[in-house]
């Protein structure tokens, strides 16, 4: 019998090494990135039947990978998995396409029941914020939704590597547009969200889960 095949993406080893050991009896791990544009390429290049992905890594975080697999035609069950307990996180994450969210230290016991749902059709919820969620769906996400700003997906991508502190040169390469390019996206972020300056900026990113600390 196949076994299903499953791509993890995580930018902490330890991590990968441990979630390898816990997937390789019943899943096949067909491999391990661990930065967001290697998660797309590999993605794409391996055609897994399950994605397990951090949300918070470098040069692309996972929930904006995500989106670009499944605008791209990506039909890989998406499993986030997490150490930020926020609701915000869990409710972009199932916006991007996912199937599951579960945080990182219940990863041991949630883990393989979270991609055995995913894999006949349903959603995982980790316990710990399902009902947050939920309300959050009911209540406040569509006037949250409406009050955040619209940055585009070039834009979210260019401020996450400001954000990691890259220059307009390094950034320009990563995404192969010129540094005048870059610039124009970043002045252009800071007028629509009313900043004054880089740091605000960053500080934006951060608090938005675009970038993390």
């Amino acid at each position: 019998m196949t076994r299903p095949r499953v791509l993890l993406a995580d930018d902490h080893k330890i991590v990968t090494e441990g979630l390898r050991s816990l997937l390789d009896p019943e899943f096949e791990l067909v491999g391990i990135v661990e930065d967001g544009r290697a998660l797309v390429a590999a993605a794409k290049k391996l055609n897994p039947d399950v994605i397990v992905a951090d949300i918070s890594m470098p040069l692309l975080n996972g929930i904006e990978a995500v989106r670009q697999l499944k605008k791209a035609g990506m039909r890989a069950k998406v499993i986030f998995l997490t150490m930020h307990p926020d609701v915000a996180y869990a409710t972009r994450a199932f916006e991007a396409g996912a199937s599951g969210f579960i945080l990182k230290h219940s990863a041991s016991s949630e883990l393989l029941a979270a991609i055995r749902e995913a894999l006949r059709g349903r959603t995982y919820i980790t316990p710990m914020i399902a009902k947050d969620l939920m309300q959050a769906y009911k209540g406040g996400s569509q006037r949250r939704q409406k009050a955040a700003p619209h940055l585009t997906p070039r834009q979210r991508e260019v401020l996450q590597l400001v954000a990691e502190g890259h220059s307009a040169k390094e950034i320009a390469s990563v995404l192969s547009v010129s540094a005048r390019t870059v610039e124009f996206h970043k002045y252009r972020m800071m007028e629509e969200l009313n900043l004054r300056s880089v740091a605000e900026l960053i500080q934006y990113a951060i608090k938005e889960g675009i970038a993390s600390v």
